[in-house]
């Protein structure tokens, strides 16, 4: 073992002594999940998270394989303003592809690390309450015409119950929980996973929600690493959204996050999902990977 990994291990004992026992909520976007490889390596990482005694829960969703899905099957998609609308067939797809293949893909990689991982929806437990979310006027671009969109079976949060995966973390087992809910006449909803996990990290009292991207974290020029914000204050978020230098998606993001450490999250992360090992060096050292947000 070199002189490197003898003092990142004991750069990494202090931080393993303070999050000890504490919830961490990650989610996995469908593009960090549909490379085997990567999908084990990730699963390496948070086994090891999970084996030092820290309560780990996976939220899922499976945009990108619903629609490769949807594309060999000849089922027509539509996508507004980054919204995807759900019809019948596209809910049935949902349903396959988010609880059935890539919730026991996750599961069958933490198996192969010797961890008690469960597969779940928001169905389950009625973990996710939802409503159909209710029908949206939208700009059309190219027209300048203004259009009422129905997103068919797209859910809006209205609950969330933790008493099950709490059971389940208390049990020491990882619950992995795919991005599906249901209202109290048992109607299923295709929801956004980003949503469900801020729900969850909330409800959970979670010490840290890390969103797994396909990004290495927040930047002021998008696209752009060189302008990558290591740390962010709510404050130095906030100032973003107000002064301008946030926009396009990085706006709703940022106001997702704020709204979040508001509700005791103590602190969010948006980490690279493809680079080995940057759950590990953004939790366990000092400088970390991606950006982190504290209030």
């Amino acid at each position: 073992m070199n002189q490197d990994t003898l003092d990142l291990l004991r750069e990494s004992l202090p931080y393993i002594q303070k999050f000890q026992g504490k919830t961490f909520v990650v989610k996995f976007s469908g593009k960090v999940t549909e490379d085997k490889e990567n999908l084990a390596s990730l699963a390496e990482e948070l086994a090891l998270l999970h084996q030092v005694g820290i309560r780990v829960c996976v939220i899922h969703g499976g945009g990108k394989q619903l629609t490769e899905l949807a594309q060999k099957l000849g089922v027509v998609q539509t996508v507004i303003e980054g919204r995807r609308v759900t019809d019948d067939d596209t809910l049935e797809l949902a349903k396959m592809i988010f609880r059935g293949k890539i919730n026991t893909e996750i599961l069958a990689q933490f198996r192969r690390r010797g961890v008690s991982a469960v597969g779940l929806s928001g169905v389950d437990g009625g973990v996710v309450k939802a409503i159909k979310r209710p029908p949206r006027d939208v700009v059309n671009k190219q027209t300048g015409h203004t259009e009422t969109i129905d997103f068919g079976h797209v859910g809006d949060v209205v609950e969330i119950d933790v008493s099950l995966l709490n059971t389940l973390l208390d049990s020491r087992y990882l619950p992995v929980l795919s991005s599906l809910g249901a209202d109290d006449d048992g109607k299923i909803f295709n929801i956004n996973a980003d949503t469900i996990a801020a729900e969850i990290a909330a409800n959970l009292g979670a010490e840290k929600l890390i969103l797994l991207t396909d990004v290495n974290g927040i930047y002021l020029d998008e696209g752009n690493e060189d302008t990558k914000l290591s740390r962010l204050t709510v404050e130095d978020a906030r100032h973003m959204i107000e002064s301008g230098r946030a926009t396009g998606g990085m706006i709703p993001k940022l106001e997702n996050l704020i709204s979040l450490l508001a509700r005791g999250v103590r602190s969010a992360h948006v980490v690279s999902g493809t680079t080995r090992n940057a759950i590990l060096a953004e939790v366990f050292t000092d400088e970390g990977t991606g950006t982190m947000v504290v209030a």
